[in-house]
């Protein structure tokens, strides 16, 4: 008998789209990879390298790839959700409401919770032991900063229903709505001034790219029709042009169209050139996000669509799958503790006294490979020691049941702020009560941790009842 990973390759369906698992894996690698090169740890703290080097800040345009990761969600969880529409009896649509978010909510927040529990109570045992200070204390609030990611993606999960309504019913144009909402909320917020409109385009602008993976799970993405519905409205070939250029066609103009329109955002407009956010900067194009992210996320969508029949022929090979399948396993585990390991890295070196060159200079970038690779082996082995809480709970036998809708989406609700809040106020301060603001309410960790269990807990006990077993389609 193989091992796990290759038994479970190996029974892959010929419909799988394996080129969206590929995805996954590397948007989250290449935000790994964008985290370690980017930290700029000195005995005096932690800093930014793209600041210390602002031309390195073009890289944000290749290695910013969390759009990449949004639209593949979009593809899976249009799927799911449909897979578990098709198996509700009338009238149960909360049930399914409550299936699809308790299989979504497994995935993400099993994982997840045990790391904030494990970093918790950490942080709270440093505190009553009179630590906390220097790099420690910077840890402490560093570590929780990537889980806005996980929040973001709790909404996209709670609005998929309506938004694939939407979808459904007008194609590209609900995605022109959503984009052309959040155009509306930077110019209500740099030329107008309104004060905190900027904030929406946290739904905008990630719901935005969020529908873009509808599209490609309608085939919508190929060459083709930019229509309304679900009907094929297809544009006249363009003159002279083989089927190549045609399978091209749609892509090629998404990437071209998102990039000169961010190249000209930025280079017009109050837009950065960073995609990701920089200290002390006024404007940032990541929280919120703004226009100029979307365009970004456009060409970034266009980019990856035009490798998608290169990256096949690659899949087909049993090696190259059982590889996407083996880090697919994993993938959301690395994520949330690759910080560990990196500050773990540079705690070590400092506790060791190993030189610690200034960022930026000779020595710093002659260092850089062999911190990355220490990196690389300290998150392999909390991945080991963590990564059978990423696995889904076995499914029970498929069987139709009444879930609450209203339960469900409390639920949900809750678990994104208690995770937001927490990315937020981060571990430091646990006994001096640190809050931070979240929607204008001061949020504490506890208080944070406490929302996102009682939401779990809802969405649990909503989906329980609501139709179970296991859940076509692709992973988040």
């Amino acid at each position: 008998m193989g091992s796990p990973v290759r038994v479970l390759a190996d029974a892959t369906p010929a419909t799988r789209d394996r080129y969206v698992d590929l995805l996954r894996v590397a948007s989250l690698g290449a935000v790994v990879l964008g985290h370690w090169l980017m930290a700029a740890v000195s005995p005096d703290g932690v800093g930014n390298l793209l600041a210390v080097v602002p031309a390195l800040q073009p890289l944000t345009w290749l290695l910013q790839v969390m759009p990449v990761f949004f639209f593949v969600g979009g593809f899976s969880h249009a799927l799911s959700y449909r897979s578990l529409l098709r198996k509700r009896p009338e009238g149960s649509a909360e049930s399914v409401y409550s299936a699809f978010l308790r299989a979504r909510l497994q995935r993400l927040l099993r994982p997840t919770t045990v790391f904030v529990l494990v970093w918790g109570a950490a942080a709270l045992a440093i505190q009553l032991l009179g630590g906390g200070g220097g790099l420690t204390g910077v840890t402490l609030r560093l570590v929780t900063q990537p889980l806005w990611f996980i929040g973001i993606y709790l909404a996209m999960v709670a609005f998929t229903p309506p938004l694939l309504r939407l979808h459904e019913r007008y194609g590209w144009g609900a995605f022109a709505g959503l984009a052309g909402a959040a155009a509306a909320v930077d110019v209500l917020r740099f030329a107008a001034g309104v004060p905190y409109v900027e904030f929406l385009n946290f739904a905008f602008v990630w719901l935005a790219v969020h529908q873009l993976g509808f599209l490609r799970a309608d085939g919508r993405l190929d060459a083709g029709d930019f229509g309304g519905g679900l009907r094929s409205h297809r544009p006249a070939p363009l003159a002279g042009a083989g089927p190549r250029v045609l399978a091209l066609h749609r892509p090629a103009l998404l990437a071209g169209a998102g990039l000169v329109s961010a190249v000209a955002l930025v280079a017009f407009g109050p837009y950065p050139l960073s995609m990701v956010g920089m200290p002390g900067e006024k404007v940032s194009n990541m929280a919120p996000p703004t226009l100029a992210l979307l365009c970004h996320g456009l060409w970034l969508v266009g980019a990856v669509e035009l490798l998608r029949a290169p990256a096949a022929r690659l899949l087909a090979r049993p090696r190259a799958w059982r590889a996407v399948v083996a880090a697919n396993g994993v993938a959301m585990t690395a994520f949330l503790w690759h910080l560990t390991a990196m500050l773990g890295v540079y705690g070590a070196m400092l506790a060791l006294d190993v030189p610690l060159p200034e960022p930026a200079t000779a020595a710093w970038w002659a260092q850089t490979p062999l911190r990355l690779a220490v990196a690389a082996v300290l998150t392999a082995a909390l991945v080991a020691a963590f990564r059978t809480f990423e696995r889904p709970a076995t499914p029970s036998t498929t069987a139709p049941g009444t879930g609450s809708g209203p339960l469900a989406a409390l639920g949900v609700t809750l678990c994104l702020l208690g995770v937001l809040g927490l990315s937020m106020v981060g571990f430091a301060g646990l006994l001096e009560g640190r809050t931070a603001l979240l929607i204008a309410v001061p949020v504490s960790a506890p208080a944070a941790v406490a929302m996102t269990l009682c939401g779990w807990l809802l969405v649990e006990r909503a989906g329980r009842g609501a139709v179970r077993g296991g859940e076509p389609g692709q992973r988040p």
